[in-house]
């Protein structure tokens, strides 16, 4: 982690959610508006990079192995880099480009114009014990109030639940394995925070090496997912305006990854 400038932890308190004005229904993506929307780019697994406010946030760039062997690089020119866990497949910093600022302990954070809160929650479904804390990122970028879960395999209890309020999109992981969400965990998470968008994440593409990678496809999830209106964008990249979301309910945003 050369050259990395480690955001120190900046003082305790919840972060509020900025208001957003907002339509009922589940509308067609439109074209940005500075200031009222954020770019979301799906760079493969659960790394993302989102562009708003005048900020570049990268989540989670990966090594590519295992299910993410097919990917190309997730290391992207960033501003701000947010890594739920030092696992390869959420944490691997060296080599990004330029000299973001980075952040991958829990706490509270002031990064220019954006407020960022980190929250733990176990990597797998024994205390933590095998693979360690993850970190979930909430923030509010370009309007968009944005929680992006990791790698997380714990149920969400009481006290998480108050720090994560309710988020305008949720990127929760879906695909399984022993250090993050089955299908049947994060629709208990969605239950939970009742986001009015959700992306899933970590799940099996034809990145994955078939020899080496434990997760499922998507499929399984949505199937769950029933009443809720999904929407497959024939993208990698979607605008999420705060016009676009729901006001009542929730809907689901499934990505694609141009091979």
């Amino acid at each position: 982690m050369k050259r990395r400038q480690l955001m120190r932890y900046a003082g305790a308190g919840l972060l509020t959610a900025l208001g957003t004005g907002l339509a009922s229904g589940f509308q067609t993506y439109q074209a940005a508006t500075p200031g009222r929307s954020v770019s979301v780019k799906w760079l493969g697994h659960t790394s993302f990079l989102f562009t708003g406010s005048g900020k570049r946030v990268l989540a989670n760039p990966f090594q590519k192995l295992g299910c993410t062997a097919g990917y190309r690089s997730s290391k992207v020119p960033a501003d701000l880099v947010l890594v739920s866990s030092l696992l390869l497949d959420e944490g691997a910093v060296e080599g990004l480009p330029g000299n973001p600022q980075f952040l991958y302990k829990p706490g509270v954070y002031q990064v220019d114009n954006l407020k960022i809160q980190g929250m733990s929650i176990n990597h797998d479904r024994n205390g933590g014990r095998r693979f360690g804390t993850n970190v979930a990122w909430r923030w509010t970028q370009g309007g968009i109030n944005i929680l992006h879960l990791g790698g997380a395999a714990a149920p969400i209890d009481i006290e998480q639940k108050i720090l994560m309020g309710r988020p305008d999109v949720l990127l929760v992981p879906v695909g399984g394995s022993d250090k993050a969400y089955t299908p049947q965990e994060a629709m208990q998470a969605v239950q939970v925070l009742n986001p009015k968008l959700v992306i899933p994440t970590h799940y099996r593409t034809q990145a994955a090496d078939a020899a080496s990678c434990d997760i499922i496809s998507v499929d399984e999830f949505l199937a769950l997912m029933d009443g809720m209106p999904v929407r497959r964008v024939n993208s990698d990249t979607l605008t999420v305006k705060s016009t676009d979301l729901p006001e009542n309910g929730t809907a689901i945003a499934v990505m694609s990854y141009k091979f």
